[in-house]
């Protein structure tokens, strides 16, 4: 029987000596309700958006680990329109200074010729994995969300047509993949890990999803979003 291989740990963070695979989870969130898939439908989705809820989001910002002035940034939360609706998210190169390794949402920091937000993220998006503006539906936006690293994000969410085309920009881009929405809009699967660092403690959500053999560790700024829209869809 053949024996298979190790597997291949991208590292997840710059900080020295610090795996967030390795923190201990100190909970889980399995006595919150899961979003009805009924509400994960495209019609749905666009209702909620039009005539949104009274909430709040979670959480909305992370200790400060990088000494550098803020900037404006958006991504893009594309839900791949599929009978079984799906999130588009990328897996960033390791040589990149910031959240190299890390699962994310393809976006980055505001051009000055960016008319607003949903246009900075739908150019990132080609820019990044190749994903033609045409094949978006924008149906709107959440609160913002500050990473240690000082980037104010704004989350710009879209439809996505299933037939879309994708094309990897390879400095950016190790791998673009989807992971189900209902998987990640329900909170049994939302991780929650604390850790001492520097002085503080940090805490933070993860999402671990199995894709096929692979393991797409979500956490960090692209898990707090997610969670944010958990809380958005839910409330």
């Amino acid at each position: 029987m053949p024996i298979s291989p190790a597997p291949t740990y991208v590292p997840l963070s710059k900080l020295p000596n610090f795996d967030p695979r390795t923190v201990p989870v100190i909970g889980i969130d399995t006595h919150l309700p899961a979003v009805r898939p009924e509400a994960l439908a495209p019609k749905a989705l666009r209702e909620r958006f039009r005539d949104p809820p009274n909430w709040e989001p979670e959480v909305w910002n992370e200790p400060r680990i990088a000494e550098r002035r803020s900037a404006r940034a958006a991504v893009l939360v594309p839900i791949v329109m599929r009978e079984r609706p799906t999130i588009l998210l990328t897996e960033r190169t390791t040589h990149l200074s910031t959240h190299s390794g890390q699962v994310a949402f393809p976006g980055g920091k505001r051009d000055d010729t960016d008319i607003d937000e949903a246009h900075t993220a739908l150019r990132e998006a080609h820019e990044e994995i190749g994903l033609a503006p045409g094949m978006v539906e924008v149906i709107g936006q959440m609160p913002t969300y500050t990473t240690g690293t000082q980037f104010i994000i704004t989350p710009v969410v879209a439809l996505v047509n299933p037939d879309h085309k994708l094309t990897l920009n390879a400095f950016e881009v190790a791998d673009a993949f989807e992971v189900p929405l209902d998987f990640l809009m329900n909170p049994a699967h939302h991780h929650r890990h604390a850790i001492e660092w520097a002085g503080a403690r940090r805490e933070w959500f993860s999402m671990p999803y199995m894709d096929g053999t692979t393991e797409r560790f979500v956490w960090g700024a692209t898990a707090a979003m997610l969670r944010n829209f958990y809380r958005f869809l839910a409330a």
